[in-house]
């Protein structure tokens, strides 16, 4: 439940049916949602038959939905739906509002085949055969739970509810995420302790007298519910019975009576001893009820049994006592506070039957946890007002639930919907390949004219570059034959640059090489150069390739059409450099591959999910009709940023991305694809999508987030350090259908609030949760994207080589891939799934593209030579 349990916005009309001792109560509950008045309350009270509490389950609940069917004729409700809220007061393993399932009976219930079921279900069942179909049970709680709740609307927010009836038990509010066996993880939870059962392991073995002893020995449950036994109603009266029973055995008490009446088991009730422990007539009580035993008790005996009923009673509100102080400096610590200001609510025969046990808890409990300070607040009636609350925001958060589940699912991805992708992919594939068809397929299918990997002959010293966005590297590869050693120098591009003339672009690059060149000492040397280019080319050969589009933000005029060799080899004329020999120029893509390549022979696909993305393999020369030749394989570049440029996956478009697709630099057109998937993107999608929250008052409560309107402001990287948080060490090995748990001092949730707070926005835990689930749909559906792309990819190569199945290797870089705790873990899931015939191995590349280039130029030499 969220931390507005105590909302005052609730409104509408409930049904609450609360189990008692030995009856049925049920209510009408209209909550009037102003703040300022009470609900307005209707009930009626069934009384319970007394076989029904020993037989059968199936009666028990049946004769719960005669009662609800009954109040309902008789107050004349409406026949809309009806939510229902049971208050069920016994030990049930909850792992839902609306799903619990039975541990234990106690307080005298010992209903056959309910134990293990789901009451919840079983009470539906029940109403159901009562014709009842509109009245639906979507909240089960626990009767303290219900005091705490009635106790909260009195405008006095209440944390902690104590109950001390016929039995015994305590629940607090707690931070979802400390509970580990809850299935949610957001907000706040109430934990019901079930306290009757402490000391079942034993634990109170040393405070157990022996009439504790004989007390739990005659119970129904044997060595169950001590704690129980030691403070609820159902027994006092059974224990002050067995210390009378052995004081007159001892002849310290009813000298001249006969006193076996004491060995009859419940002749004395708790109600009894409340009424003798009273100071003013208590005396004269205790002498009527020992005279309807038969016994003949003197002044001095009833005194005896007065200090003996006091003692007993305030023992149990000295137990009761330490249980909340435990509770108390739980709290205290778990909130990393000096001093605990609480509100509990407290209900239940002994705490309003006995002005005594109330002081008594409240001074033993100052004295055991003296830094909290605890109010107790009696519930004035019962737990249905509290139950029909925890019905009513119930309600208010699945509405809220459905709502942001139907603003998430056309991002929420089928597998149909992948299989159709996958479909898509391959289609455009073949039409990529094919000479005649190759101008209208979406995913252009380049040819690199890289025809092998490296076979580890090769020799040299080698000039790389590596250009593919705002940075770029300059290196020197020297390939030897105990390996490869590289020396790398990053550079940055302006913007300015990126988006000014291609003159000023190749320049700067051109000054950048000779800078590093210069450092290095390899200014009089003439080294074979490998280009990484990282924008969609048409090659005409291994050094010649015309840029088809800019992508990643980069607009530098005069390039588009143009060789990038010839223009790198005119900038460094301009600058007079001649020791520059281009001998390659590849994308980023294969240069991955090629580096990974070189320790791994398998590695026969590249692929880059960074900035942006893209992917290259091997394929046939006889299926690539765009190049003379049918021997042998070709590294084809497939510029899979565009699938989709024609309008093949408008279906899978959302209205976020289409927000974000019109206000990129080439709208509408160019990389379809990659603005689903790239790092470029995903924080825009993630931004727009909780503009939209706001709108429909889901986040933020609502309040206008004037910063959140700003374009890029919800950085990409804040998607990866958002998940790194919730996955604990960053390894990416959680499953995210289990819940992920924090340590109890909330780090994570902290950083997630600091990083919205440096945005401007003020997140409570839900939203910090919510803002998570946002940024981890964006990213799965990324992910799921591009293994859909590969399972394509991989298949094609598979049915190309006639394999019933294919082992192959990827070779991958990109700082979403390695940044993002969860990507990889996502694509190679799904990837399994849709390619189940192919063994897929990830080999991540740690030293860029750049190395794969160099590497290129040096197959390229071999070759020459």
């Amino acid at each position: 439940l969220p931390d507005t349990l105590c909302s005052s916005v609730e409104k509408g009309d409930l049904l609450v049916v609360e189990l008692c001792q030995s009856h049925v109560r049920t209510l009408w509950v209209t909550l009037l949602g102003d703040g300022n008045q009470s609900p307005q309350v209707m009930d009626k009270i069934f009384d319970m038959p007394g076989n029904i509490m020993q037989g059968k389950g199936e009666a028990l609940f049946d004769f719960v939905a005669q009662c609800v069917r009954q109040f309902l004729a008789g107050i004349g409700a409406p026949q809309h739906r009806l939510p229902l809220g049971f208050v069920f007061p016994f030990s049930c393993r909850q792992t839902r509002l609306d799903k619990a399932e039975l541990i234990s009976w106690s307080k005298g219930f010992s209903c056959s085949d309910v134990e293990g079921k789901d009451v919840v279900q079983l009470l539906q069942s029940a109403i159901k055969k009562q014709k009842l179909y509109h009245v639906d049970v979507v909240a089960l709680m626990n009767d303290t739970v219900g005091t705490m709740m009635t106790c909260s609307m009195a405008g006095k927010p209440c944390e902690v509810a104590l109950v001390v009836d016929t039995g015994t038990n305590s629940c607090f509010m707690a931070k979802a995420q400390q509970v580990e066996m809850a299935e949610e993880t957001s907000g706040e939870m109430c934990v019901n302790t079930e306290w009757g059962c402490f000391g079942d392991d034993g634990t109170l073995s040393d405070i157990l007298t022996p009439y504790d002893q004989h007390v739990d020995q005659e119970s129904s449950n044997p060595g169950e519910k001590r704690f129980e036994k030691l403070v609820g109603s159902l027994y006092l009266g059974e224990i002050v019975r067995h210390v009378l029973m052995a004081l007159a055995a001892e002849k310290a008490l009813f000298i001249g009576s006969n006193v076996a009446v004491l060995g009859t088991k419940d002749v004395l009730k708790t109600q009894q001893v409340l009424e003798i422990i009273d100071n003013e007539d208590g005396m004269a009580k205790a002498s009527r009820a020992l005279e309807a035993l038969g016994l003949r008790p003197s002044e001095r005996d009833c005194c005896r049994v007065q200090q003996i009923c006091r003692a007993v009673v305030s023992r149990a509100a000295a137990l009761c006592a330490a249980g909340l102080a435990a509770i108390f400096s739980h709290m205290r610590q778990s909130r990393e506070l000096e001093h605990l200001v609480i509100n509990v609510g407290v209900d239940g025969e002994l705490y309003r039957g006995h002005t005594r046990f109330g002081e008594i808890l409240q001074s033993v409990t100052r004295l055991l946890a003296p830094e909290c300070m605890a109010t107790l607040l009696p519930s004035v009636d019962g737990t249905g007002r509290g139950a029909a609350m925890v019905t009513a925001v119930a309600l208010r958060v699945a509405a809220q639930r459905r709502e942001v589940d139907q603003l998430l699912a056309p991002l929420r991805l089928s597998r149909a919907d992948l299989q159709h992708i996958q479909a898509l992919m391959r289609r455009e594939m073949e039409l990529g390949l094919g000479r005649e068809s190759n101008a209208n397929a979406s995913v252009r299918m380049l040819p690199t004219y890289v025809r092998g990997t490296p076979d580890g002959t090769e020799r040299g010293e080698f000039l790389a570059l590596d250009l593919g966005g705002t940075n770029f590297r300059v290196l020197v590869v020297r390939v030897e034959q105990d390996g490869i050693r590289m020396a790398s120098e990053i550079y940055v591009i302006p913007t300015a640059v990126m988006q000014g003339t291609g003159e000023a672009l190749f320049d700067h690059i051109i000054e950048c090489i000779m800078d590093f060149q210069l450092k290095q000492n390899l200014m009089k040397q003439v080294l074979p150069l490998g280009f990484t280019f990282s924008f969609p080319c048409q090659q005409l050969g291994l050094d010649k390739a015309v840029l088809l589009s800019w992508t990643k933000g980069f607009s530098a005029s005069g390039c588009v059409g143009q060789d990038v060799v010839q223009l790198l080899r005119e900038a460094a004329q301009r600058k007079q450099h001649s020791g520059l020999k281009v001998v390659a120029v590849v994308n980023d893509t294969v240069g991955t591959m090629m580096s990974c390549g070189y320790d791994d022979p398998k590695c026969e696909i590249g692929l880059i999910v960074g900035t942006g993305t893209n992917a290259c393999y091997m394929e046939e020369m006889q299926n690539v009709g765009t190049v003379e030749g049918e021997q042998g394989r070709m590294c084809i570049n497939m510029e899979w940023g565009a699938f989709g440029d024609n309008g093949c996956l408008d279906d899978i478009f959302t209205h976020f991305d289409r927000l974000v697709d019109e206000k990129t630099i080439n709208a509408g057109k160019q990389s379809r694809f990659e603005k689903l998937i790239s790092g470029m993107y995903l924080g825009e999608i993630v931004r727009h999508i909780l503009l939209a929250l706001v709108e429909k008052q889901l986040l933020f409560r609502g309040k206008p987030c004037p910063k959140l309107q700003t374009r890029d402001i919800f950085q990409t990287k804040f998607l990866s350090t958002i998940e790194i948080l919730w996955d604990g060490d960053g390894d990416g090995d959680v499953v995210l259908t289990v819940p992920l748990v924090w340590g109890s001092d909330g780090l994570a949730l902290r950083q997630v609030q600091a990083i919205l707070q440096d945005l401007e926005l003020q997140a409570s835990f839900e939203d910090s949760v919510l803002v998570r689930e946002v940024c981890q749909t964006v990213s799965q559906r990324a992910a799921q994207l591009c293994a859909a792309g590969l399972a394509a990819v991989v298949e094609k190569m598979r049915e190309n080589r006639g394999l019933a199945r294919l082992a192959v290797t990827v070779g991958v870089d990109g700082t979403l891939y390695k940044m993002h705790p969860l990507f990889s873990q996502h694509l190679q899931q799904t990837l399994r799934d849709l390619a189940p015939n192919c063994t897929v191995t990830f080999l991540r590349s740690e030293d860029g593209s750049g190395k794969g280039a160099a590497l290129v130029a040096a197959v390229a030499c071999r070759a020459a030579e």
